[in-house]
């Protein structure tokens, strides 16, 4: 990292990873491009989960390579009077694993739900039994982490 002054902890990293709003995975193409796209998560202990569609670009990349990278930020303000922007990020890597247990996908949407929709978990049952054959869960098992901040 260029600017340790502003390095945090792994404790720090795993905190911003569990606050923010979404984060953006990183993929790589058969070609060896990179592909990266904004999703939805959680984390569970050191893992990171999210869900998605049955189908698509990441997945075909994991499918191929499950090695990927996570970002995620939190507390972002813009200050143009001084040519900067305060926040807290994370950047972690890891492999994707998809989910194929029942009960850990279960729990892993739950946990999602809880983070992302916690007034509607009352119909969170009748979603599942609806819904769950066609999602995805996939789970990130996280090999390192880093954390900064400009605050």
């Amino acid at each position: 990292m260029r600017r340790t002054d502003r390095e945090r902890d792994a404790a720090f990293a795993f905190d911003v990873l569990r606050d923010c709003e979404y984060a953006t995975l990183a993929t790589v193409n058969a070609d060896g491009t990179p592909y990266c796209i904004p999703i939805s998560i959680v984390l569970v202990d050191k893992s990171v989960y999210f869900h998605c569609a049955a189908e698509g670009r990441k997945l075909d990349n994991i499918g191929k390579n499950n090695a990927v990278c996570i970002s995620g930020a939190r507390h972002t303000k813009l200050l143009p009077h001084k040519y900067t922007t305060e926040y807290e990020s994370a950047v972690a890597f890891g492999k994707c694993d998809i989910i194929t247990d029942e009960a850990e996908k279960i729990s892993a949407l739950r946990v999602i739900c809880e983070k992302y929709a916690p007034g509607n978990m009352g119909g969170f049952d009748e979603k599942i039994a609806q819904l769950l054959h066609r999602t995805l869960v996939c789970k990130v098992t996280i090999e390192e982490i880093t954390g900064k901040a400009n605050m």
